[in-house]
């Protein structure tokens, strides 16, 4: 198949590129390279052997979508493009709805004018908002609780609308929960600007000393050590999901949703032990206040995953921070 990737330079858009592409199927990159690096594309070309186009752009700009829609012949679409940090979207949420928002619509857009009508959507187990009871199915219902979780829950709404208005429309939406390492090459990895928002580059940046110490945000949650328990999925492990998706989505019509997570929680401080035992090195760390909106503890019931596509994670947490170390170690 021909597949665009949105988002495609980013972190998961990057390692699902490369899955896809040595799975045999035309990968294009679609990216403004507004969270990613601009080396990326040609080290996906490298890895898989092959070259991949390369557009940039922002996928609101609808003309050129479809024009890499019409030029790249493309039959499905992956929707990557999109701002995701809880934190900054409470600070900054026009740009969260006008990215997000307006930028699917206008993929959506696009696609209708060709008339490409497969979409894998990248979602988030945000949308789930505080957890009624773990582990969480599809069934849970749903209440974003932060800027960035309601942009993706109107997308997935939105998505639900457009396919029943039209019985060709195949669409997926997968609800990630925690991603993290990278490819075992330590090519490519999550490396964000700025300071990390998610807990692993944190780590990975106190480990190489580039931070001082980890802040680990409240130790009196009712957990075994008192820190948050999140379920964490190794990136390679959602790139392969992402690919089992769209060979189910080549045979199946209409709206779906499937979590992709591993349905095991590890603490924060098991994460950090973890990664001291992978690297070899002293994390530091204080503790600090709870966060507002944080949990105890939220982890997947993947079963659904398993049962329609196939897919269950087969990667463990020393495989996730050998990974990440190894990137890390490559970057700086």
């Amino acid at each position: 198949m021909n597949i665009l990737l949105t988002g495609g330079a980013g972190y998961i858009g990057s390692h699902t590129a490369l899955v896809l592409a040595q799975a045999g199927h035309n990968v294009v990159l679609f990216d403004n390279l507004s969270n990613s690096d601009a080396a990326v594309p040609e080290k996906i070309s490298s890895m898989a052997g092959k070259k991949l186009p390369f557009v940039q752009a922002d996928v609101r700009a609808t003309d050129l979508v479809e024009k890499a829609l019409r030029e790249h012949r493309i039959d499905a679409v992956v929707h990557f493009a999109g701002f995701k940090a809880v934190g900054e979207s409470v600070a900054v949420p026009i740009e969260y709805y006008a990215n997000n928002i307006h930028g699917t619509v206008s993929l959506l857009q696009a696609m209708q004018r060709v008339s490409v009508k497969t979409l894998l959507f990248s979602s988030s187990a945000t949308v789930y908002g505080l957890p009624q009871y773990l582990p969480i199915d599809e069934a849970h219902p749903t209440h974003a609780i932060n800027p960035y979780g309601r942009t993706k829950l109107h997308v997935e709404e939105m998505l639900g609308d457009v396919a029943r208005s039209d019985a060709a429309w195949r669409i997926m939406c997968l609800r990630y929960f925690n991603p993290v390492g990278a490819h075992e090459s330590g090519m490519i990895g999550e490396r964000p600007n700025g300071i990390p928002n998610n807990l692993m580059p944190f780590i990975a940046q106190v480990a190489s000393g580039e931070r001082e110490r980890l802040q680990v945000f409240g130790n009196d949650y009712p957990t075994a050590d008192g820190t948050g328990i999140r379920d964490y999925i190794h990136v390679m492990d959602l790139a392969e999901g992402h690919a089992a998706a769209v060979h189910y989505l080549q045979s199946h019509q209409g709206w779906d949703v499937i979590n992709l997570g591993t349905g095991q929680g590890y603490s924060v401080l098991d994460m950090v032990r973890a990664f001291e035992k992978a690297s070899g090195r002293g994390i530091p760390y204080v503790i600090a206040a709870r966060r507002p909106g944080d949990v105890p503890a939220c982890y997947a019931n993947p079963a659904k995953a398993k049962r329609l596509l196939g897919w269950q994670a087969t990667r463990s947490l020393d495989d996730m921070c050998a990974s990440t170390w190894q990137f890390q170690r490559n970057r700086v």
